[in-house]
């Protein structure tokens, strides 16, 4: 129930997150601002995970569920403020240097198709982003270890809302107008840290003004770090790795792949990371207990789950690729050669989203084993693909062949996490069962795709090319599309759709007198 609640706001965020970059690529288009703004915020967008929200989550979620499961609440107490106070002070000092140092650093770098003097202002803005996510990440990691998971899905609907509402209102204010889009991302992500803080209320726990430099813990918490934090930095270098060399093929490239990034992050944090999110906890609770067989059973269901959702999404969005890219982003000074741009890269980044999925489960599941070593191995390995492939097939292919990189590298880290997981558990990992299941869904999968082309290219004959014509054409494809594979798959006796069946049936046929509390 908890996935399907995590899946159905994250679901809503990440529409409302599209709907910002629409009206912001209406506004700015793809040229030298926007691009300088995606650069600008993938620095410290990098720095966060390195330092802050995802890779102090995942070390810190397996040690306090640990001491939770163990009845050991103080300590856990003990353990989240002395973090707390550890994040203000390092993040905040961080912070301040990249202030100054982004103002110094990237205007050296402008050139005909990046602005970096732009670039570094906007660096300058967003940079306290990297101490409000580092907070926010520790009060998130203690609700999940609660099995809280509404709250911080809702976030982020509110932070694209405040988003929207604020470049529109102050981008005629400045000179470029991305300013304002900086401004509006710094304030919302503020709002978001105050909205988390409060959730904490919901729980019995209470965070105290008090450090413990020389608890144990901590450092059981940073040593766990360490590897996380190089394994999922490499792991984010990727999309800075695709802008940079994004802007050598042309002044649109970055913001190309951001637009196409978006649009495939849509069913991956819609699906594979609720899912993810949602298990990690109880993979968790299972690697304290020591309990092989339940860690196996929860991993292979939600590889099962990914791949029951993502497959079909993935052929859905390479076949209808350009009509989407068209209705969500040609508009304003957005033209029909940056939306072939973008579908260019959104075609493989389709090809890519489920290995990406089960990528981001499997090294949850290391971090849950506090194994963290591993996945940072085979994340170098990951990264070295990717700049090689990236190196060697952006002159020829341009943007697609920086996205081939990312698709290399993780079907790269798929493969060896999977075999190293297979050993660990003595071979036993329901592979068999799996990729039997799998096959099933990428056959009904390859039909729901069929059904989409299709009806998209008669519905847009018929009805011509207007906006209202588009979103007709690809909404009532994506609709029938959809049916036609919960049917198939239903009929194909897959256990987790029937699974997912049975959970809908019961929540529909919930009387809404049950949802009523006095």
């Amino acid at each position: 129930m908890s996935t399907a609640i995590f899946g159905l706001f994250t679901a809503v965020s990440r529409v409302i997150g599209l709907i910002r970059e629409i009206v912001v690529d209406a506004l700015f288009g793809q040229g030298r601002a926007m691009s300088a703004f995606t650069i600008a915020s993938q620095v410290p967008n990098l720095l966060t995970n390195l330092f802050a929200q995802a890779a102090l989550s995942a070390a810190f979620v397996p040690v306090f569920t640990d001491l939770l499961e163990r009845g050991r609440k103080r300590e856990a107490t003990a353990l989240a403020s002395t973090l707390l106070w550890i994040i203000l002070i390092a993040l905040g000092a961080l912070t301040v240097v990249g202030i100054v140092l982004a103002g110094v650093v990237l205007p050296l770098f402008s050139g005909p198709t990046f602005d970096g003097q732009l670039a570094g202002l906007l660096t300058q803005i967003l940079f306290p982003v990297v101490l409000a996510l580092g907070v926010t990440g520790l009060l998130v990691g203690i609700l999940q270890s609660y099995d809280r998971f509404s709250l911080a899905a809702f976030v982020p609907v509110v932070w694209n809302g405040v988003i929207i509402l604020l470049t529109v209102v102050l981008h005629s204010d400045f000179r470029h107008g991305v300013e304002a889009y900086a401004i509006a991302w710094l304030v919302a992500t503020l709002v978001q840290l105050l909205m988390v803080a409060w959730g904490l209320r919901q729980i019995d726990f209470r965070l105290q003004f008090s450090v413990d430099w020389r608890n144990p813990l901590v450092r059981q918490v940073f040593a766990l770090m360490l590897p996380v934090t190089i394994g999922l930095g490499i792991a984010n270098l990727d999309a800075l790795i695709n802008s940079s060399f994004g802007a050598l093929v042309n002044a649109g490239g970055p913001r190309a792949i951001q637009n196409a990034f978006l649009i495939y992050m849509l069913p991956q944090g819609i699906f594979s990371v609720a899912i993810t999110t949602v298990r990690f906890p109880t993979l968790a609770r299972q690697a304290s207990r020591r309990d092989a067989r339940g860690m196996r059973h929860s991993l292979a269901g939600g590889i099962r789950q990914i791949n029951l959702l993502l497959i079909p999404s993935a052929v859905g969005i390479l076949l209808l690729a350009a009509p989407i890219v068209q209705l969500l982003f040609q508009h304003g000074v957005f033209t029909h050669a940056d939306t072939l741009e973008c579908a260019l890269a959104l075609r493989w980044f389709a090809v890519a989203l489920p290995f990406s999925g089960v990528n981001l489960l499997l090294t949850r599941t290391f971090f849950a084993l506090q194994r963290p070593w591993l996945p940072a191995r085979y994340a170098a390995i990951n990264m070295t693909v990717d700049i090689i492939v990236s190196v060697a097939l952006y002159r020829p292919f341009g943007v697609a062949g920086l996205v081939v990189g990312t698709l290399s590298a993780n079907l790269v880290m798929v493969i060896l996490q999977l075999r190293r997981l297979q050993i660990g558990f003595n071979g036993r990992l329901d592979l068999a069962q799996t990729r039997m299941i799998t096959a099933r869904i990428l056959l009904a999968a390859l039909l729901c795709g069929l059904v989409a082309r299709v009806v998209w290219s008669a519905v847009a004959s018929v009805l011509g090319d207007s906006i209202p014509a588009q979103l007709i054409a690809v909404g009532l494809a994506i609709v029938l599309a959809g049916a036609f594979y919960a049917w198939a798959v239903t009929r194909m006796r897959i256990p987790e759709a029937r699974q997912l069946q049975t959970l809908l049936s019961r929540r529909l046929a919930r009387s809404p007198s049950v949802e009523v509390h006095p």
